[in-house]
């Protein structure tokens, strides 16, 4: 008996139902083909844990998304350089997205870090491209070890936010291949992912959704890549283009606004159909392949892992000995977000986490890490939304500060300074944190200060503390 393969299901459609494959059933979901029992394929953000929400929901919301763990971002994956490590927290990534019927996880990012003030930041790995390439390859291997698809994104330079609709990214060939294609290459040749999708932004003047030579003459003839391409959502321009150039798969669904544009463009012969069914198979190919079981995880072990990433993410930048503390004394905690953490980015990776650690219940409370040797006292100093301060924080942070052994300063940049969609003005931490910061080191005891953020700061108050540990942005279990 001849097998059933994507390709005689596809012979067997007629146009129009070839072309209602290339866009998705709705903003999340990739259509089947019921006649041969392919069910519809769920697709999930994102890069550092699931948001996914089973009765659909809208674009960015989060407060309906399922409980899944939160593993720290691409920038303190990145900082971990540690390719098994990036394999382990896809391969936990991959069984808790088979658990929920997801297909394909929306992740790794590995665009270029090229703009410091970029809003998008925590959620791409590297500066460099070699770091990027190896590490988003290992995650890829993880997420796909599970019988769920990876999709690298945002296919191609891709760097900052503002804009990133309509700008166009102006770039000779040898830069774009030796810099911002590199991570691509090494990540698609290394790990052969099951998608990839395209960004939003133009290259030379063409939109990366209709862009053959990155799509076809790169991706595919050079590198070999015989996955699937989808849009970013919304990044398509048109349709035709798109499915000429390779763009298989429009994200998230239109309802079909724009099958006429292609179903009449094969009519007269500007299209062919041949370049409609190579993008319907690709389609098949993902949906047929995907697991659809729903295996159960182990969230406690998985918070474990999310624990190790984050510590391996740190970064001591500087410190005069006063690290590692000592488990008895007198400490000072100042800073809001001990007891609010900033833990991931804002945007379409928010994640709901399984649970979430904070650092005054580990220095403090009940799961105190100090053996009942330390005393802590605590003051939040600022805002945690805004990191403002006023006389009244500072003077009790002050307070709290004024008899301890050592200070710990827990800050960096508030949910609203950095977040996809905008870039951010300045590369300063709030003046209020600088402030107290600056007040703290004054009097004379030791300060370490450990910051969450997505991207580079300024620290201008380096030279007049005792430690300084970028922690970026942790996830659940960063405290």
């Amino acid at each position: 008996m001849t097998p059933v393969t994507p390709q005689r299901i596809v012979a067997g459609l007629d146009l129009a139902a070839k072309v209602r494959l290339l866009s998705g059933a709705n903003r999340f979901v990739v259509e089947g083909v019921a006649d041969h029992g392919l069910d519809p394929l769920a697709v999930a953000d994102g890069p550092h844990g699931l948001r996914h929400q089973e009765a659909g929901g809208d674009h960015l919301a989060i407060a309906s998304s399922v409980p899944s763990t939160c593993f720290p971002t691409a920038a303190a994956l990145g900082s971990s350089w540690d390719r098994g490590l990036l394999e382990a927290v896809g391969a936990a990534i991959g069984a808790e997205a088979a658990s929920l019927g997801v297909g394909v996880v929306l992740g790794p990012g590995l665009n270029i870090k090229r703009h410091p003030a970029g809003g998008r930041c925590f959620e791409y790995l590297s500066e460099d491209p070699h770091v990027s390439g190896h590490l988003a390859a290992a995650m890829v291997r993880g997420i796909q070890s599970q019988g769920v698809g990876a999709c690298l994104k945002h296919y191609a330079v891709n760097n900052h936010e503002a804009h990133r609709l309509v700008v166009d990214a102006v770039v000779d060939e040898r830069t774009l291949r030796e810099l911002y294609l590199t991570g691509f290459e090494i990540a698609v040749r290394e790990s052969d992912p099951w998608t990839v999708m395209c960004s939003y932004n133009r290259i030379n003047g063409t939109y990366a959704s209709e862009h053959d030579h990155l799509l076809q003459d790169i991706l595919r003839d050079t590198w070999g890549f015989s996955g699937l391409v989808m849009t970013d959502w919304g990044a398509m321009n048109d349709r035709v283009a798109g499915v000429r150039a390779g763009l298989d798969l429009e994200m998230p669904g239109s309802r079909g606004a724009f099958d006429a544009e292609v179903l009449a463009a094969v009519a007269d012969g500007s299209l062919s159909e041949a370049a409609v069914d190579r993008c319907a198979t690709r389609v098949v190919e993902l949906v047929s392949r995907a697991r659809r079981d729903r295996p159960s995880v182990d969230h406690d072990a998985h918070h474990r892992l999310a624990r190790r990433a984050a510590a391996a993410g740190t970064v001591l930048l500087t410190n005069d000995g006063t690290l590692p503390l000592a488990r008895a004394g007198k400490l000072a905690l100042i800073g809001a977000f001990a007891e609010r953490p900033r833990y991931q980015g804002a945007g379409s990776s928010q994640v709901t986490p399984t649970r979430l650690d904070r650092l005054i219940d580990l220095l403090g409370g009940d799961e105190s890490v100090s053996d009942g040797g330390l005393t802590v006292g605590y003051a939040p100093g600022y805002d945690a939304r805004t990191g403002a301060t006023d006389a009244t924080l500072l003077a009790d942070a002050l307070n709290v500060a004024a008899d301890a052994d050592v200070v710990v300063f827990h800050g960096g940049l508030p949910a609203p300074a950095e977040s996809e969609g905008f870039d951010r003005t300045t590369l300063d931490l709030p003046d209020g944190q600088i402030t107290i910061i600056e007040a703290l080191a004054a009097q004379g005891t030791p300060v370490v200060v450990v910051l969450a953020n997505g991207g580079v700061v300024h620290l201008p108050f380096a030279d007049r503390v005792a430690a300084v540990v970028e922690c970026w942005l942790g996830g659940q279990a960063g405290a």
